[in-house]
């Protein structure tokens, strides 16, 4: 069985996204020599608990004994209780980009996302309320162009720094158990596209030795 779920109608629609994750989990299902049995879609935001598709999902793979195989991690949910339910529910369910994780990897993964959403949000409101202190007309592009491009450059490099870091521990694992059977980074790189592997941007085949050095510097951070 695989979930998968767009955040709008639009995309809905459209499919962006939907290919995709269905090429991740196409992937994913290859390499275990499984089958996929039957496919379901979810136009819904992550933040809403009730979503039909995703508890018929569950049903019919317990139903079946089959397992649910999701894209990636945000796909299920953007909220960290959201997913402590799932776990506590015991159905059977793997993440395609973390396929090794275990569900207190899974649960603390889901707290650092929930996390950081938190403090973007915090600091896009605090950006704003300044602006708007300062005088700063909020409706008018050009009267908030240098604040807000600025702000709005920093809101984003550190979401992909935290985001880095995050695939970083998760890749860390299994960098680490390759160099202890004796390979190289450009070893380690050519298994991880032979496998399919996805890098942080999501794509297969393009993994480097310079990408597998970055996970190795990234997860030591800190």
């Amino acid at each position: 069985m695989s979930y998968c779920r767009v955040s709008t109608d639009q995309q809905g629609i459209r499919g962006l996204g939907i290919e995709a994750q269905r090429a991740a989990i196409a992937r994913y299902v290859d390499r275990s020599g499984g089958e996929l049995v039957e496919e379901y879609v979810e136009v819904e935001s992550g933040k809403r608990a009730d979503r039909p598709q995703l508890s018929e999902s569950l049903a019919a793979c317990q139903r079946l004994g089959a397992r649910l195989i999701i894209a990636k991690l945000d796909r299920l949910s953007r909220s960290m209780s959201f997913i402590a339910n799932l776990m506590e529910s015991r159905a059977d369910f793997v993440i395609v980009d973390m396929p090794d994780a275990n569900r207190l990897t899974i649960h603390i993964m889901a707290a650092v996302a929930e996390n950081e959403r938190e403090a973007i949000s915090k600091r896009a409101k605090a950006a704003l309320q300044a602006a708007k202190a300062r005088g700063v007309k909020l409706g008018n592009p050009h009267g908030i162009e240098k604040d807000a491009a600025a702000r709005g450059r920093k809101l984003g490099q550190d979401a992909r720094t935290v985001k880095a870091r995050k695939f970083a521990l998760m890749m860390y694992g299994t960098v680490r158990k390759l160099q202890g059977e004796g390979l190289s980074l450009n070893a380690i790189a050519r298994k991880l596209n032979d496998e399919g592997t996805l890098t942080s941007t999501g794509r297969a085949g393009s993994w480097t030795a310079t990408a597998v050095r970055n996970i190795i510097r990234q997860a030591a951070v800190g």
